[in-house]
C-alpha cells in the first residue's frame, strides 16, 4: 500500500488540492483541482471539463514532473494545518472513460515518488515522510 490508511482516509476525505507542474520554458502553474485515489496502487486521477485542452495537461504529456498538495485548516484554537503532498511522475492519458458524463475523455494519473503528510492523526501527531518504491 502506497498511503497509510490514516492518509487514504484523509485524501477521501477532502474534495481540493492543488496540482503543481512545470511549464515548457520552465516556470511553475499550480492548479486547484479535485482527485480520485485507488487504494490499491496509490495512483492518484484527476479528471476535469474539458481536461485535454488545459495547460496542466500539456505540461504533464511534455516532462510528467508533478506535486500535488491537499490541506486544510482542521482548527483555528488551536491552529492546526494538516495535509498531504505527493511528489511524482503524472501521465496525461487521452480516450479514458472519465466516472461521469460530464467530463471529458482525459485523465492525469499521479504516480507518487515521495509523500509527506503531517498533523493528520485525532491528536494533530499523524504524521511521515518517505519514498514510495
Amino acid at each position: 500500500m502506497v498511503f497509510t490508511s490514516v492518509e487514504l482516509e484523509y485524501l477521501r476525505s477532502q474534495r481540493l488540492g492543488r496540482l503543481a507542474t512545470l511549464t515548457p520554458d520552465g516556470t511553475l502553474q499550480n492548479s486547484p483541482v479535485s482527485h480520485v485515489v485507488d487504494d490499491a496502487t496509490g495512483v492518484i486521477s484527476i479528471y476535469g471539463y474539458h481536461l485535454g485542452t488545459t495547460r496542466k495537461f500539456h505540461n504533464i504529456a511534455a516532462n510528467g514532473q508533478v506535486a500535488y498538495v491537499v490541506d486544510d485548516i482542521a482548527s483555528l484554537e488551536p491552529w492546526t494545518v494538516r495535509g498531504v503532498e505527493i511528489r511524482g511522475t503524472a501521465e496525461a492519458l487521452r480516450d479514458i472513460i472519465p466516472p461521469t458524463a460530464q467530463l471529458s475523455p482525459e485523465v492525469i494519473r499521479i504516480h507518487p515518488r515521495r509523500i509527506i503528510s503531517w498533523s493528520l492523526g485525532t491528536d494533530g501527531t499523524h504524521g511521515s515522510r518517505r519514498t514510495v518504491t
